[in-house]
Order: C-alpha cells, then sequence, then structure tokens
C-alpha cells in the first residue's frame, strides 16, 4: 500500500468542517461530498472511538458494496482514524480472504487544524496500487465539493 494525503482548506471553523464531512447533524452533509466517489455513498453505524462503521453504497447494477471498518481515535474536530478491514459484498460483510488481505489494515484518516477562521482539513489514505489513479482523481474533487457546502 501507499500512502497519499490531500488537504484543503476551508474559510470555516473546525468544529464546522468536522462536523459536517462526518455527518455529525446530517447524514446528507457527508453524502453530498461523497457523491463524488459514488451517488449512492453514504455510511452506517457511528463515529464513536471502537465503534463499526460501514461505509456503503450501491453499484450500477443495484448491487450493495463499501468497505467494513472501524474509528480507531476520535478527537472531536481534530482527528478520526478509520481502519479498514474488510468489504460489503451484498448482505454480507467479508473480513478474509485475498482481496481483504489488500487493503488489510489500510487507514484513512482526518486531520483538522484551524488558524485564523480557516480551517485546514487533511485526509491520509493508505491505498493499493491499483486504486491509485482513482483515489488521486477523486479524492481532491471530494474535498472541493465538501468546501462547496460548507461555504
Amino acid at each position: 500500500m501507499q500512502k497519499l494525503q490531500f488537504k484543503q482548506q476551508i474559510h470555516a471553523s473546525a468544529h464546522k468542517v468536522y462536523e459536517t464531512m462526518l455527518g455529525l447533524k446530517e447524514a446528507s452533509t457527508y453524502q453530498g461530498w461523497t457523491s463524488v466517489f459514488n451517488p449512492t455513498s453514504t455510511f452506517e453505524g457511528n463515529w464513536e472511538k471502537g465503534s463499526k462503521i460501514y461505509f456503503v453504497g450501491v453499484d450500477e447494477n443495484g448491487k450493495r458494496g463499501g468497505m467494513v471498518s472501524e474509528i480507531r481515535e476520535h478527537l472531536p474536530a481534530e482527528f478520526v482514524s478509520i481502519r479498514h478491514y474488510g468489504f460489503i459484498d451484498g448482505d454480507k460483510e467479508v473480513t478474509s480472504g485475498e482481496m481483504v488481505e489488500k487493503w488489510a489494515g489500510g487507514h484513512e484518516n482526518y486531520s483538522f487544524h484551524e488558524t485564523d477562521g480557516i480551517t485546514t482539513v487533511t485526509v491520509d489514505i493508505d491505498v493499493i496500487d491499483e486504486y491509485l489513479d482513482y483515489f488521486n482523481n477523486h479524492y481532491p474533487r471530494a474535498l472541493a465539493k465538501l468546501k462547496e457546502i460548507i461555504e
């Protein structure tokens, strides 16, 4: 896996960026920026440390898919760490096998740093080689969409 990093400056408080990014008040704000990855993207579960959370959507054939993850750390408006350890295949949770082993232990971390009313949100993500182009293309667009939603 390779580590990628993406940053976006947003004219808003760290708390507002954090709350909007995670969809804490309304899931629709999370769905808004993650729609860049999949128009039906959402999450199931909660963002509390130690919680299991699903990041899911429906593919072009109507099949449900996504990631099985755990919230490893959650410091409100500062840092959120997500560990991906499986995937969703329809109604099944798959946590072992060749596909899972490729992503095993991969993290996606969100950091929020506010200075003078401008928050820099930083995303650090572990990505397998076959998805490097996808994330390099989509993550900057997703963070630009987050900025648009907030500002």
